[in-house]
């Protein structure tokens, strides 16, 4: 392979996660981050009590995350060979965990509605 495209990355994450799971995934991740926008905009500030159990929970989504991938790679931790594999591991574990964190502050801001920090 000698050209790397994002049109690659995005072939080979097709190909490891099936076409419709990986779009259902962009798409999901799309639908958060809107939410997310939604809202910072309408509270017009963050909320550091939300913002800190997010930050707490974000273990759970980078555990969830590097589950998923290894269930849909049907893969596990006695396949990883060298330190690339240990090095995209942490970064799906990092992605996982940050991703989590906008979620579950987006689902206490809608929840609990505009609050403030008092």
């Amino acid at each position: 392979m000698e050209e790397f495209s994002f049109m690659t990355i995005i072939a080979v994450f097709e190909e490891m996660f099936g076409r419709g799971v990986f779009w259902a995934m962009v798409l999901v991740a799309a639908v958060i981050t809107l939410a997310y926008l939604y809202v910072l905009v309408r509270d017009r500030a963050m909320s550091m009590r939300k913002f800190l159990l997010a930050q707490l929970s974000m273990p759970i989504g980078g555990a969830l995350a590097v589950w998923f991938v290894m269930l849909m790679t049907n893969s596990g931790f006695r396949d990883i060979g060298g330190p690339i594999d240990w090095l995209v591991l942490l970064g799906v574990f990092a992605a996982g965990a940050i991703g989590f964190a906008i979620l579950v502050y987006v689902v206490q801001s809608i929840v609990r509605g505009k609050a403030s920090d008092a």
